[in-house]
């Protein structure tokens, strides 16, 4: 209105709203009840070109006489202008006579076509890559919307979906469930939906297995959005029964923000099963190496004070740098893990299975090993400690990627870990020398010697678990993390 001249302030004065008909999305239509200055009261509609056509019985002519009504020239104009991908309005008015208030039967004839109304909303171009790098991902993106049939496929070929049929509330409505999951499976793109048929669309999209996230800002979309299982609500424009009703809130409206936090949850799901990968076998060799010793009636390789210092050290400065890992590359290139999977997978508890009896073997063999050659408890127990400590270190680079090498990941690209490694060496050396150290844990000096053997175990895990990784991956063709289902 303000593009054309006219003053939306000053025709509010001179015709103000006496009543009104909300808007509701299964009659797609609102309309106001206006007392026109000088004149009797005028009743106004603005809706979808279907619901208003079915209720005008005349258009107004050019000199603002009725004239009569073709209903397929306007319905093709609204098509034409839908095509392009405007979303189109159909407006109307009647002479009121003297009603006191509206009421939807005062609508349901008698109207004069005025005209049509196109707006446009182009999607922004960072939903454009955010779809691709979905598809990419193995999420198949739907679009879901009250518009025209054309409008929607017209905007929805600007996003990257190319349904040549758009299903639309019509063909839901006639549906039975059967074909209701056909059609949520074989179509991306829904047209003229209502709250209700949304809902449906989420059940059956369920109903076949998905996980499904819904997006949606009006009250009527509270349903879907609480029956989906992730439901995403608008920040700017989202209402407050929405907001209340979804999972998550985006604070800028943006789909591109819903794929980013994908991305991020995909790496945030990673590093904390490689810390669980990680962390694991540790606890099983200092199980093991204590149940051996018991078993075989022979003395502790390692104290619990010792077990004390090991966790708590490595937990914090080598376990927890994983958190800090970089998202590994082509990490939105896998497919959707399977929920049903579970966290360890038959792999994964193979490789924790195999790293612990290498520690049992490494820390229980060269304990008893260091005693044989002479070694005091005390100093076969710190080789016992350094064992655990050193093979740590080494399968620490081997976690920071389940299925890479640290060489394909880049030794650098995760600082912290080497500023951990750093500083856990820096204690491993103050827990083996220094006096204060060895009153406190029992620990004592050893030689160079011992050391050699250290490495050693601790190289030998590396070296193995490397071996597994480049023989699994090969075995897979180089496939996805396992855990990653092939279809999405």
């Amino acid at each position: 209105a303000r593009k054309g001249g006219i003053d939306p302030r000053r025709e509010r004065r001179r015709s103000p709203r006496r009543d009104s008909i909300p808007f509701d999305s299964r009659h797609q239509f609102m309309a106001t009840l206006n007392q026109v200055e000088g004149e009797e009261a005028v009743i106004y509609m603005k809706g979808s070109v279907e619901a208003v056509l079915e209720r005008c019985d005349s258009l107004l002519g050019a000199g603002g006489e009725p004239a009569a009504l073709d209903a397929s020239r306007v319905k093709s104009e609204a098509e034409a202008m839908a095509a392009s991908g405007m979303r189109v309005l159909a407006l109307a008015v009647r002479k009121a006579e003297d009603l006191p208030v509206l009421d939807r039967a005062d609508v349901d004839g008698g109207m004069t076509f005025l005209g049509l109304q196109g707006m446009i909303d182009p999607p922004r171009p960072q939903a454009v890559k955010a779809v691709a790098k979905c598809r990419e991902a193995g999420i198949e993106v739907k679009m879901i919307t009250g518009d025209h049939a054309l409008t929607a496929r017209a905007i929805a070929a600007k996003v990257g979906l190319d349904d040549a049929v758009p299903a639309t509330g019509g063909e839901l409505e006639q549906a039975d469930a059967g074909r209701l999951r056909q059609l949520v499976s074989g179509r991306s793109i829904f047209a003229r939906v209502t709250p209700e048929q949304k809902l449906k669309l989420v059940e059956a999209l369920q109903a076949e297995g998905n996980v499904v996230a819904m997006t949606g800002d009006g009250v009527n979309d509270a349903p879907a959005l609480k029956r989906a299982d992730i439901g995403v609500a608008m920040g700017i424009t989202g209402t407050d029964v929405s907001k209340e009703a979804a999972n998550m809130v985006l604070t800028d409206d943006n789909f591109a923000s819903i794929v980013a936090a994908v991305e991020e949850g995909r790496g945030v799901f990673d590093n904390l099963n490689k810390f669980i990968v990680w962390t694991l076998p540790t606890n099983l060799g200092e199980g093991l190496v204590i149940l051996a010793a018991v078993l075989a009636g022979l003395a502790l390789p390692i104290l619990p004070l010792q077990i004390l210092w090991i966790n708590m050290t490595t937990a914090v400065l080598l376990g927890l740098m994983l958190a800090f890992e970089p998202r590994e590359p082509g990490i939105m290139s896998r497919p959707p893990r399977d929920p049903d999977t579970p966290l360890l997978t038959r792999v994964l508890i193979y490789r924790i299975l195999v790293v612990g009896a290498l520690l049992l073997a490494g820390a229980f063999g060269l304990f008893e090993l260091e005693l044989a050659w002479g070694a005091s408890e005390a100093e076969a127990r710190t080789v016992a400690v350094n064992v655990f400590v050193m093979t740590e270190i080494f399968y620490l680079f081997n976690c920071r990627s389940l299925t890479r090498s640290a060489r394909e990941l880049g030794f650098f690209s995760n600082r912290w870990v080497l500023g951990g490694v750093a500083i856990m060496l820096v204690l491993q050396a103050l827990f083996t020398y220094l006096p204060l150290m060895n009153t406190a844990f029992g620990s004592a000096p050893i030689g160079l010697a011992s050391w050699g053997r250290i490495m050693a175990a601790a190289v030998l895990v590396a070296v193995v678990v490397g071996a597994e990784k480049r023989l699994r991956k090969k075995a897979d063709g180089g496939g996805p993390d396992h855990g990653f289902r092939k279809r999405p």
